[in-house]
C-alpha cells in the first residue's frame, strides 16, 4: 500500500523559511543538508519523527516562482495543516505576528478553516480536525 511519506511546499527564502515553520508554526527539523546551491531542508509534525515530511522547496525556477504567485494571488492555499483547536491555533499565530486573511470561518458541513501568509511566498490553510 502507498503512503503519503513527503510532500513539499515553494518558499522564496529557505532560510526564512526555516524560521517560521520551526520557530512560528512548530514543526521540527528532520533534514538539512546541501543540494547544490540550495538544500534539502524537511520539517515533521513534533513528535513524529517517521511522520510525512514536508519539503520547503526553494523555488529555483521562473517557472515554479510563477505558479506559486499565481497560487498566492489567487488565495489559493500551497498547504493544509490540521489542528485540532483552530481558535487557539489562531490565536497563538496571530500573537506571533503570522497575517491571517481572516477569522476562522465554518461553512455547514464542514470543519472550520482560516488562511494565513507563510512570509515566503505562500498561502496555508489551517483547518480543524474532527
Amino acid at each position: 500500500m502507498l503512503r503519503i511519506a513527503l510532500t513539499s511546499v515553494p518558499v522564496d527564502d529557505q532560510e526564512k523559511a526555516e524560521r517560521v515553520y520551526t520557530g512560528i508554526l512548530g514543526f521540527e527539523k528532520k533534514q538539512d543538508f546541501p543540494v547544490g546551491a540550495a538544500r534539502w531542508l524537511t520539517v515533521t509534525t513534533p513528535g513524529q519523527s517517521g511522520g510525512t515530511e514536508l519539503l520547503l522547496e526553494p523555488v529555483g525556477h521562473d517557472f515554479a516562482r510563477s505558479y506559486q504567485k499565481a497560487l498566492f494571488e489567487a488565495g489559493i492555499p500551497a498547504a493544509a495543516f490540521a489542528t485540532d483547536d483552530i481558535r487557539a491555533e489562531y490565536e497563538r499565530l496571530r500573537a506571533e505576528g503570522v497575517t491571517f486573511r481572516g477569522a476562522p470561518t465554518e461553512i455547514a458541513g464542514s470543519p472550520a478553516t482560516a488562511l494565513f501568509e507563510d512570509g515566503c511566498g505562500n498561502l496555508i490553510q489551517i483547518f480543524e480536525a474532527r
